[in-house]
């Protein structure tokens, strides 16, 4: 039988507590709510992360691909793709899908508002998943009807607000250049992706429309955008769709092009990091201080077993066992309660943000197992490694004075 231990579950079960009571349960909470401050910043972060990440990457890809000159406007040079980099796109294992897209600045006015935009064309090879999964009204462009689609757009419920427009209305857009011109349109579906810098910016349309303004030949395009299947290849791969680019072509990939977004992602890991320290912290205080009060509470029972001929190892192990003890409470109770919090915010989105502050309505969760288990472990280790130290304190009680101490 291990003495230390069933010594150990009599004093923390069985035992009449008195002052050290309170004590206790301070250190049981502070376990509790270290561990499921600790997984609920984890989770925030990572679903913060994947949500932006996400929303950025599915309406601009993971790589763009345009033509290698000194042009900086927003209306991109024409080229049209050979048949080797096209192949090369489809032989990639990386890649997902990919899709041509060009852009043209222009001026929106309606309701007697005007609002400068950024005309984004596409055409039917368009994936619509994701715009679908952002649709707000309305419906996405027909490209089955080509004298339809050219006169079809969609817009960004920020542009909506802006000009009060809704599905249905049409209004005209005068394209920047020389001479201008300027083309009905009737607004098919409405969408609302959460990211100013995308909503305020751009509206979808019709590849063919830009090219007959800019006239340009039918495969001439203003650029490829490229969907990986890995994310977290995004540099290799990106590398890897340069190598294989004609000459005249370069590639960028959306970190490059959005780079105040994922230089702002980047922070929240040192963020994170900080939490994850001050919370460690203050469970780990709360259980040395618990540790020694129990110490000091059991002097006379410590005088004794020393008495007996128990050696300072076996009383560190008694109150080692004790101490994780309470530790395992805190760890189960924080468990619950951490992991409750985030799966009725992931299935409800109780808790809401400000979409036009922070690009998101609600506050997000990625919850995932391994992240789970690791901070239950390394709580539980760092827990025992630090009271190791307070629990040394028994060696110093001499057997005599402990059996007198009342």
């Amino acid at each position: 039988m291990n003495t230390e231990y069933f010594i150990a579950s009599r004093v923390s079960i069985k035992s009449e507590r008195t002052f050290s009571v309170l004590i206790v349960r301070i250190a049981i909470a502070g376990v509790m709510l270290s561990l499921a401050v600790m997984m609920l910043a984890i989770a925030i972060i990572k679903g913060f992360k994947g949500e932006i990440k996400e929303k950025v990457r599915g309406y601009t890809g993971d790589v763009r691909i345009f033509k290698f000159d000194l042009n900086n406007s927003f209306e991109l040079s024409p080229f049209a793709p050979s048949p080797h980099t096209l192949a090369s796109l489809k032989n990639d294992p990386n890649v997902d899908y990919f899709q041509s897209y060009a852009t043209k600045p222009g001026i929106i006015t309606a309701n007697d508002e005007i609002e400068g935009i950024n005309f984004k064309g596409i055409d039917k090879s368009f994936n619509w998943n994701y715009i679908k999964k952002h649709l707000v009204s309305g419906t996405t462009i027909d490209f089955s009807d080509s004298v339809k689609a050219i006169r079809q757009i969609m817009i960004s419920q920020f542009t909506a607000n802006r000009l009060k427009l809704k599905t249905g209305d049409d209004f005209i857009m005068h394209f920047v250049q020389d001479p201008p011109r300027r083309r009905p349109f009737t607004v098919v579906g409405i969408y609302n992706i959460g990211v100013e810098e995308i909503d305020k910016n751009f509206v979808l349309g019709d590849l063919n429309l830009i090219r007959r303004l800019n006239n340009w030949s039918p495969d001439q395009v203003g650029g490829i955008e490229v969907r990986l299947k890995d994310f977290s290849k995004l540099q290799e791969s990106a590398a890897t769709i340069y190598q294989n680019l004609d000459v005249k072509l370069r590639s960028e990939s959306v970190q490059e092009y959005f780079p105040a977004i994922f230089t702002w992602l980047s922070l929240l890991d040192v963020n994170t990091g900080i939490v994850l320290a001050l919370m460690m912290i203050v469970g780990v205080i709360n259980m040395i201080t618990a540790l020694l009060i129990i110490i000091l509470e059991r002097t006379n029972m410590i005088g004794m077993l020393k008495s007996f001929g128990m050696s300072n190892f076996s009383l560190m192990k008694i109150f080692l066992y004790n101490a994780l003890y309470l530790v395992g409470i805190g760890l189960v109770l924080g468990n619950i309660l951490g992991l409750g919090i985030g799966f009725l915010q992931y299935h409800t989105h109780i808790f809401k943000l400000d979409q036009s502050s922070y690009y998101l309505a609600y506050v997000p969760m990625q919850i995932e197992l391994l992240d789970v288990v690791i901070l239950n472990v390394a709580t539980a280790l760092i827990c025992l490694l630090v009271l190791i130290v307070p629990s040394m304190l028994v060696s110093r009680i001499s057997p005599l004075k402990a059996i007198r101490f009342k």
